[in-house]
């Protein structure tokens, strides 16, 4: 998978868990960065001097690498059993996306997860999007540091998380309580948010402890995922820190 564009490149780079194969860029790119950047690159690989054209010749059509890609070794895999218990960690947020499609969204919420101090992300290996450059692209550098976690089986990741002490919380429109309400009094939240168009399927939604909405104006029937995931995982964060300031 060739990662491109200055922010996913430049995270991997700065990755200790990424060995990059190839790095390919522009001369002007390479004049162009910054001497810590130079440092990392000069540790990782022997960087490749190419034209424009001949990068877009690497990369997906339409691929906008902004003269800089590279090919990294996968990130280490994860499972839902390393993931902490609730006991041994003060606060914790995971995100569960039950078939979320696009990378474009999936990236998104990454980005949000990395902002908001999400500590993993768990998808279905089906009906779920691969790690694509547009993927990372999407999330500008968060998956370097938001852990993906991949799983056959979302109901027993669930299932899992509740072993660990996780309160599961799925994100639903029609849901009778707000979210500020369902998480009162919770320090480890299992976020579960449902695909673009169906929203939580009805097993994943049996799986969840709660669910809650956010309180959107009657103007608007929904919004896209990664914008309802951004929301409601700065408000998860803040209820969490005044948790915190309050003990």
């Amino acid at each position: 998978m060739w990662l491109y564009g200055d922010h996913a490149v430049l995270a991997a780079l700065g990755n200790p868990l990424r060995k990059i194969k190839r790095l390919v860029l522009t001369k002007s790119k390479l004049n162009g960065l910054d001497n810590v950047v130079q440092g990392l690159i000069s540790e990782k690989v022997a960087p490749e001097i190419l034209e424009k054209e001949n990068i877009s010749r690497l990369l997906p059509e339409n691929a906008l690498h902004q003269g800089i890609a590279a090919l990294p070794s996968p990130l280490p895999e994860m499972a839902v059993a390393d993931l902490p218990d609730a006991d041994n960690k003060t606060t914790s947020i995971i995100a569960v996306l039950d078939q979320v499609t696009d990378p474009h969204n999936v990236g998104a919420i990454l980005r949000s997860a990395a902002a908001f101090g999400v500590d993993a992300v768990i998808m279905p290996d089906r009906n779920s999007p691969p790690n694509t450059g547009v993927l990372a692209r999407a999330a500008s550098g968060a998956v370097e540091t938001v852990p993906i976690i991949r799983v056959s089986n979302l109901s027993r990741a669930l299932d899992q998380l509740a072993e660990k002490g996780y309160w599961r919380i799925g994100l639903d429109g029609r849901a009778d309580q707000s979210l500020a309400t369902a998480i009162t009094n919770t320090q480890h939240v299992a976020l579960v948010l449902g695909s673009e168009g169906k929203g939580l399927r009805q097993l994943t939604a049996q799986k969840c402890d709660l669910l809650a909405k956010l309180p959107i104006s009657s103007k608007i029937e929904s919004l896209n995922v990664s914008n309802a995931a951004a929301i409601a995982f700065y408000a998860l964060s803040q209820h969490q820190l005044s948790d915190k300031t309050t003990k």
